[in-house]
């Protein structure tokens, strides 16, 4: 009689774990998902091509690219973010399907970014959200941080410089560019653009290549390729010296008002490595600090993983 007894209790625990579990599924899989839409704003007169996702209503995510690519990096977090997120990813001028205005037309620096994108948000009514910042997205987030620092509510920092840490040996070929802005030295850096480096770039210091589509570098390259681009990288390569010696500046800011933080960097990125991810600990508070096993496009590799590590931080902090 106790066997027959067992064996009802042990068939009714498992009966309520499986029942526990499929409802635990069904809410996983009844989150309402949102397509991604493809816009076109204009600024100054140029056209500002951007991807947006998610509730309107839900609290916005701002994601700024790196060099050399576009809102195509960010396709699948948008997917995997939506359902919480109003998510919007804009292309800069002279990348992915934004305006290449004429150099003659357009000062291509990091400045007159950060105006093109505060303008941009302007144009979308968007008063407050966080900063996705990467690469390049770091110094343009930076800049429009330094006009509105109340309008940010948080950062999600992946593989984003904002101290002389990070910049290491990789960058020696751009400091004799900063300092001698000749032709030849330019011509120099021109192999980060060509088809090859940009590859390079998507799989150093990854785990397992196959996971990275060969789509980005040749979605890229199609952009960089256009008469007068490689000009054009050659002048923020050069520019991105004035980020340097706002790197102070910003620290100061970053003490001053405190912005939630999640760092999310790729460990085995040559280009900004794991030393720019630890200083933030000093100048920020509240941050949450991953190191993640792959390379500078992380979100190729560790998507999914990311996607989880923002959707709980912004949870957590966003009032």
């Amino acid at each position: 009689m106790k066997t027959m007894k067992t064996y009802a209790m042990i068939f009714i625990l498992t009966l309520s774990t499986i029942l526990v579990q499929g409802q635990s599924h069904k809410e996983t899989h009844s989150k309402k998902t949102y397509p991604t839409s493809y816009n076109t704003v204009k600024v100054d007169g140029l056209d500002i091509f951007y991807r947006e996702a998610g509730p309107k209503n839900a609290p916005t995510l701002v994601l700024l690219h790196g060099y050399p690519t576009s809102s195509h990096m960010f396709r699948n977090l948008m997917k995997d973010l939506s359902s919480e997120y109003h998510l919007i990813a804009p292309d800069y001028p002279g990348y992915g399907r934004s305006s290449q205005p004429a150099m003659k037309d357009f000062d291509y620096t990091f400045e007159n970014m950060s105006i093109i994108i505060e303008k941009f948000l302007g144009k979308l009514k968007v008063d407050t959200y966080s900063l996705y910042l990467m690469d390049y997205g770091a110094p343009i987030g930076y800049r429009i941080f330094e006009r509105h620092p109340e309008r940010v509510e948080a950062f999600i920092v992946q593989n984003g410089n904002a101290y002389k840490e990070g910049l290491t040996e990789f960058w020696n070929p751009l400091r004799t560019y900063w300092n001698d802005y000749t032709i030849a030295n330019g011509k120099a850096l021109e192999g980060f653009h060509s088809l090859e480096g940009l590859k390079w770039q998507y799989t150093h210091g990854v785990q397992d290549i196959s996971k990275v589509s060969p789509d980005n570098w040749h979605i890229d390259l199609q952009h960089l390729s256009r008469p007068e681009n490689n000009e054009i990288q050659l002048a923020m390569f050069y520019d991105y010296r004035t980020n340097v010696s706002s790197y102070p500046k910003w620290q100061k800011l970053f003490r001053k008002h405190q912005p939630p933080t999640l760092i999310v960097w790729g460990k085995n990125d040559i280009i900004f490595p794991a030393e720019g991810a630890y200083p933030y600990k000093r100048d920020l508070k509240n941050v949450e600090f991953h190191l993640l096993d792959t390379g500078h496009f992380a979100l190729e590799e560790k998507g999914d993983e990311i996607a989880n590590y923002i959707s709980k931080f912004l949870r957590k902090n966003l009032k």
